[in-house]
């Protein structure tokens, strides 16, 4: 079943009014017709709903079932991103969106292969934010998440300051039992950040900077992983642990 997201101004009643690009992606893409039942998300919620009509500039669709389907973890997971190369960051946004992520932070650090001006970032910004709306769409998600704007490595020390609990996938000792003694410190409701380096990983400065910011450092395992598969097994252990303890 297909799922779109509308703002709050499309509902009228029980009736759903969607024009622009999804307009155009269910009658001349996916061809649907009158009696299709999709999904509409809005505010954090998805109705079950029955198209109505699909006219030459909108779609109408009424609600069957509400709060169909709740998608959303117990917790808010914000993954730090250290840039990495541009088709590795498309790959983690969407993995991430996919697994439950609540936003996405790019933060420039020292070993980041990408530079990026003012421009780009902006571009960059939009087409990443155009991907997690893909997954989320993709993925049945009540909501879109965020991609924020790129940050420095101190702005992003600042925000993750203000988090419950902020995690820091780096060498450990205590290897996996640090991770478990970190997971069991969420609660639900808890907001949760996950800090990745990029290719080249952090630099120890970096390291200690993330300390101070209350990072707890964990493992994920005795291997070496890649940037993008680190992201994605940090999420995922966020992710099963809210589903399963929470």
């Amino acid at each position: 079943m297909y799922n779109f997201f509308v703002e709050d101004n499309s509902r009228n009643g029980e009736i759903y009014c969607i024009t622009g690009t999804d307009h155009n992606h269910i009658k001349n893409v996916l061809r649907m017709h009158a009696g299709n039942t999709i999904l509409i998300s809005e505010g954090g919620k998805s109705h079950l709903c029955e198209i109505c009509e699909i006219s030459e500039t909108a779609v109408t669709a009424k609600i069957i079932e509400e709060n169909y389907n709740e998608t959303e973890l117990p917790i808010k997971i914000y993954l730090f991103q250290g840039l990495p190369k541009s088709d590795k960051m498309e790959l983690i946004i969407q993995k991430a969106v996919e697994l439950g992520a609540y936003a996405v932070v790019p933060v420039e650090m020292h070993r980041s292969v990408v530079k990026l001006d003012e421009k780009k970032k902006e571009s960059r910004r939009a087409r990443w934010q155009a991907i997690a709306e893909s997954a989320a769409k993709q993925s049945k998600r009540n909501t879109i998440p965020e991609v924020m704007d790129v940050l420095t490595y101190k702005q992003a020390m600042a925000k993750a300051a203000e988090l419950d609990v902020f995690l820091v996938p780096y060498e450990n000792e205590k290897g996996m039992l640090a991770t478990k003694e970190a997971l069991e410190k969420i609660t639900r409701g808890a907001s949760i950040g996950v800090l990745i380096g990029p290719e080249g990983g952090f630099e120890p400065k970096e390291v200690a900077e993330a300390a101070e910011a209350g990072g707890t450092p964990i493992s994920l395992g005795a291997r070496i992983l890649r940037a993008e598969t680190a992201a994605i097994a940090s999420v995922v252990m966020c992710m099963l642990y809210a589903e399963m303890s929470l």
